[in-house]
């Protein structure tokens, strides 16, 4: 194996490729399950997990993900990380300057993307898992106070998968109207992946922590 992997989570497999592609790299993958994006705590489990699992010869994890509602904070390895400075993938995802903004998502705003990733967590996707749980109705009064301050619903276009097909249109549509929202597409791009392959790791976009270096719950605000 190399002496650097890219550590990432599943929900973004098809960017991950497509950045690879592009930098002309072929670094080993190593995948989070992406049923745990939207855990932190239990997707912070799983990063510690497959750290400990890389060989002894891997020296640097590129990190092909964002900080996660905290799934980061406080994990010490002995390898060097090099992680956007960004709260979630969406954000990550968001980003096309070079402006350093931790934070992008617009309050009331559901980011959804092209693939089939978008998937794990979308309206669609909690109504069928309430309804498994509950009777209809209860199922559509959940539905209805989770997105109660949501507006619209925005599929971010980052050129990786066509998010404007017919197929993922009439989903996005479809999202749209069970949590009676509007629709928009917004303009994103595989910018910071691209980044961390090609290792163009400006301090500003990027953290990179030596061999038991740390992030602390305040490590966004710190630009």
């Amino acid at each position: 194996m190399q002496d650097t992997v890219l550590l990432t989570c599943g929900a973004l497999k098809a960017h991950i490729d497509a950045a690879q592609e592009r930098m002309g790299t072929d670094y080993p993958v190593v995948y989070v399950d992406r049923s745990y994006h939207d855990r932190p705590k239990e997707m912070r489990l799983q990063i510690i997990q497959a750290l400990q699992e890389l060989p002894e010869e891997v020296h640097t994890v590129l990190v092909g993900m964002a900080f996660c509602g905290g799934a980061w904070e406080e994990i010490e390895t002995e390898k060097r990380l090099v992680i956007p400075r960004v709260d979630d993938c969406l954000t990550m995802l968001l980003h096309r300057d070079e402006d350093p903004r931790p934070a992008r998502k617009e309050t009331g705003h559901l980011y959804l993307l092209a693939d089939e990733a978008a998937d794990i967590f979308s309206p669609m996707v909690m109504y069928q898992e309430y309804c498994q749980q509950f009777d209809a109705d209860t199922a559509r009064m959940l539905l209805d106070m989770y997105f109660e301050n949501y507006t619209t619903v925005d599929v971010i276009d980052t050129g990786v998968g066509d998010c404007r097909s017919e197929e993922c249109r009439q989903k996005a549509e479809k999202n749209a109207e069970m949590i009676h929202c509007g629709l928009q597409y917004v303009p994103g791009s595989n910018q910071m992946l691209e980044k961390l392959l090609s290792g163009q790791w400006e301090e500003r976009l990027f953290w990179v922590l030596e061999p038991g270096e740390v992030l602390h719950s305040d490590a966004l605000c710190d630009l």
